[in-house]
Parts: C-alpha cells; sequence; structure tokens
C-alpha cells in the first residue's frame, strides 16, 4: 500500500499545513509571550491539531479501504444523527448552535458531516447499475443525501457551511447532469446580484436592475432558441417581435406616453412565449419545453428576489450582501474587517512587510485574522510573491487530486475524488474572494491555513480517505 500512496498529495498537504501554523503565529503574535509552541496561544493549540490530524491521517491509512465502501451510509447515518443533536444541545455562540464543547474543546460536527456526504454520495453512484440521468429518481436520492445535512446546518444558523455543501453540484455535473442546471444557478446568481445592486434607480418606471434582469432574459431566451433549439427562423420572429415593441415604447416615452415597463416585458414575454409554445407543439421537440421554462422560471425568480432580500435573508446577512456588492460601504461596522483586510493585502506590497512586521497585523486592526482572514496576513507580510505562492500550492492540489479522481477504476473512488475537490475549490474561492472584498463575508476558513481543529480535521479526513481509496486501485483492479 506505501508505495502505491500519492505521496505528491501528502507533499503538498504538508506544505499547507505548516504555512497555516506559521500564518497563525504572525497574526495571533504576542509581544509580551512569543513562544512559537506555547499551547495557551493560538500557534501552539494548532501544533496539537497538526499532531492529531496526523495521527487521524495514519490511522485512516491502516484501514482496510473496503470499509468506507461497506460503513458509507452507517458512517453518514451517524453524522446526520450528530447534527440533529448539536441544534438542540449546542450552546449559542454569536447567535449560532453549531459547536459541541467538550470540556475546554470544541468542535464543529458540519466540517465532519462533509466526509460523511461525500461517502455517501460516492456509495450511491457506486450502487449496480446507477445512471444519474437514468431517470429522475436517481437525481431524488442524490439530492437527498446532498440537502439533508444541508437543512439541518442551516437550523443550526450555520449559513456559510451549508452553502459549501451546494458545491456539490459539480461532481452531479461531472457524472451526467446537464450543463443546462449549471448555466441556470449562474444565471440565478447574476439575476440576484444585479436586481438587487441596481434596486433604487428607476426606469420607464421600473428599477433599472430589474430592467436590466429582463433584458438579460429576453437575450438568453432569444439565445436558447438559436443555438440550443437551433431553430433561427423563430429566434428571429422573436427578436424582431422585441425590438418593433421597444421601438414604440421608445416613440411613445418621446411624446410624453408613460409606459410601464414591467408590463410592457410580460406582454412581450407572454406573447412569444404563446408563439414559441405553437413551434414547440408543430416540431413535438423537448428543448423548445425547456427554453420556455427556463423563460418562466427566470421571471418568477427575478420577482422574488425582493422578498427574499427583504423577508427571507436576516438584516446582518442583507448588510454583508449590500457591502459585498457596493450599495453601502460601511467600513466602520459590517464592511469595517473586508476594509482592513484590504489595506492589509495592500500595503503589503510585492514582496511584503516581512515576517513579523505587519503593522494591521500585529495592531489588531483585522479581526478574526487567525481564522477567516488568515490570507490577509500572508498578504501583509509576505505581499504577493507570498499570496500567489499559496494560490499555487492550492491550484497543484486541486490538479493533483482531480488526476487522482480520473484515474479511479469505479465510481466510488471517482465520486469520492469530485466530491473533495468540489469542497476545496468552494472553500478556497469565497474565502479568498471574501477577504479581497469579491464575496460576502460568510465565516468559511481557508483549508489548512485557518486556525481551528474542526476545519483542519474535516479536511485531514477527506484527503486521506481519498488517498487509501486511491492506494488500493490497483489491487481492485
Amino acid at each position: 500500500m506505501f508505495r502505491s500512496i500519492d505521496w505528491m498529495t501528502i507533499v503538498l498537504y504538508l506544505m499547507l499545513v505548516v504555512i497555516g501554523a506559521v500564518s497563525i503565529y504572525a497574526a495571533s503574535y504576542d509581544f509580551d509571550n512569543a513562544s512559537l509552541f506555547d499551547f495557551s496561544e493560538f500557534s501552539g493549540k494548532q501544533f496539537v491539531w497538526i499532531g492529531l490530524s496526523l495521527v487521524i491521517g495514519c490511522a485512516i491509512m491502516l484501514l482496510d479501504y473496503r470499509l468506507y465502501e461497506a460503513y458509507a451510509y452507517p458512517i453518514y447515518g451517524v453524522v446526520i444523527l450528530v447534527l440533529i443533536l448539536t441544534i438542540f444541545i449546542a450552546p449559542d455562540i454569536k447567535g449560532s448552535r453549531s459547536w459541541l464543547s467538550f470540556g475546554p474543546v470544541s468542535l464543529q460536527p458540519a466540517e465532519f458531516g462533509k466526509f460523511a456526504t461525500a461517502l455517501a454520495l460516492a456509495k450511491l453512484f457506486d450502487s449496480y447499475n446507477f445512471r444519474l440521468n437514468q431517470k429522475p429518481s436517481n437525481y431524488f436520492r442524490a439530492l437527498i443525501i446532498i440537502f439533508v445535512p444541508i437543512i439541518l446546518i442551516l437550523l443550526q444558523k450555520e449559513t456559510g457551511s451549508a452553502l459549501v455543501y451546494f458545491s456539490l453540484v459539480f461532481v452531479l455535473y461531472r457524472e451526467g447532469m446537464s450543463g443546462m442546471i449549471l448555466f441556470a444557478v449562474v444565471c440565478a446568481v447574476t439575476y440576484f446580484v444585479v436586481a438587487v445592486k441596481y434596486a433604487t434607480p428607476l426606469l420607464l418606471g421600473m428599477p433599472v436592475g430589474q430592467f436590466t434582469v429582463f433584458i438579460f432574459i429576453v437575450a438568453i431566451f432569444i439565445g436558447m432558441l438559436w443555438f440550443y433549439c437551433r431553430d433561427r427562423f423563430v429566434a428571429r420572429n422573436v427578436l424582431f417581435a422585441f425590438l418593433g415593441g421597444g421601438a414604440v415604447v421608445t416613440v411613445l416615452a418621446l411624446c410624453g406616453v408613460n409606459v410601464p415597463g414591467v408590463a410592457f416585458f410580460l406582454i412581450m414575454l407572454g406573447g412569444t412565449a404563446v408563439y414559441v409554445a405553437l413551434a414547440m407543439m408543430r416540431h413535438r421537440m423537448q428543448k423548445y419545453a425547456i427554453t420556455l421554462g427556463f423563460m418562466l422560471v427566470s421571471v418568477s425568480f427575478l420577482f422574488s428576489v425582493g422578498y427574499v432580500f427583504g423577508s427571507v435573508l436576516q438584516p446582518h446577512q442583507q448588510v454583508r450582501i449590500k457591502v459585498a456588492v457596493g450599495i453601502e460601504d460601511d467600513v466602520r461596522k459590517s464592511g469595517y474587517n473586508v476594509n482592513q483586510s484590504k489595506i492589509a493585502i495592500g500595503s503589503g506590497g510585492v514582496t511584503g512587510k516581512g515576517f513579523l512586521n505587519g503593522t494591521q497585523t500585529k495592531l489588531k486592526y483585522v479581526p478574526e485574522q487567525h481564522t477567516d482572514f488568515i490570507f490577509c496576513t500572508i498578504g501583509e507580510e509576505e505581499g504577493f510573491i507570498g499570496t500567489v505562492t499559496v494560490l499555487v500550492l492550492f491550484l497543484a492540489l486541486i490538479l493533483r487530486l482531480i488526476h487522482i479522481a480520473e484515474r479511479q477504476h469505479t465510481p466510488f473512488g471517482r465520486v469520492y475524488a469530485y466530491c473533495v475537490v468540489s469542497f476545496l475549490i468552494f472553500h478556497l474561492a469565497v474565502n479568498v474572494g471574501m477577504v479581497i472584498g469579491l464575496c460576502p463575508v460568510i465565516g468559511i476558513p481557508l483549508p489548512f491555513l485557518s486556525y481551528g481543529g474542526s476545519a483542519l480535521w474535516g479536511f485531514t479526513i477527506l484527503i486521506f480517505i481519498l488517498l487509501r481509496i486511491d492506494a488500493s486501485r490497483k489491487e481492485r483492479h
């Protein structure tokens, strides 16, 4: 087995873990107590977590790989029970009930739910004659496995950790899910951001954001008719209809006639939908139905944005989104962390200020800089070179894991590997985006670098189970 272990992955893992420990020491450096291994400090505690992680990794590698396949569902069931229990017995910490306390140690079950969900999903895809696109019930079974932990973590009021599980949609895409679903997700995010960001200025009696999203919907509707349905005749007619309608509205507006923009778009979309429906009946093509459905769902989603943003999201979540998309510039409250983080990273320049010489870091201007904002410590002290080095190491690890995924001989190994990759990419993209102001602050740690035992153990278990499965591929083949 040891000859088959992917040592490159282990080396990359250890390099990131060591960089994380040193960065935590720099972020929590105390002038009065500068010992790297002081176990009363964050850096000393992190070394304990690292040591225990290595023990866990070795234990995982010594177990028979067949155990992970045989007990995938029981492991998932146990973790789900723990997540349910956490809702009722976890203490309230900053409005969240997601941490279980064991004396001086606190653990977050949501971090361990990742490997359990990955195992269960891999087990499902490894079932006899299972194909995702074979029947709709297969989608339902896969989504149940993904959404049960999401719902339970949301009930713990831990939105950031719940969002991580949505990254598993990339696994479904790899296993045959239509790219239309990913396209729909991208469109939904775009609709939401544009509608929220430009909700105040008006055009034709409607918010500019809503007007812009309607233009997007029309363009996508015509584009799908042209390229997806391959019916250029219908696509051209719909395009000419909207151009003609737009010309009429423009003339009426110049003449002083007030034309409600929402009514115009709804009438035009409704009329063209009927026209496309007739074309669908004539050609009997499923793609027409998908195009119509996409347009109708897009319009419904647009009208739900205001309600979701104003009534479903909590006030602090609304403020974070407003700061992230540039609606507000709250540098003293909700935007304080991000603003100080960007100052720290920008002040590092190309080569940085040097180890333990970061002023933003040492003077504690950035809250939670040893956990969620550890990346800004690297940016300030090691500069552009340091941050790029870290990102290159992450890129190398991700590419290596994808390589491992593609060389698996069973769906179980391949699906599990892509689950690990999806979790890692999501954490990396959101955390770095959060620190540099591109994403809302949702409390997601940077894998292997942020302080904390739960996240480190969670990702260690994810990776070492994959390494154990990969090490046995020749035996199974």
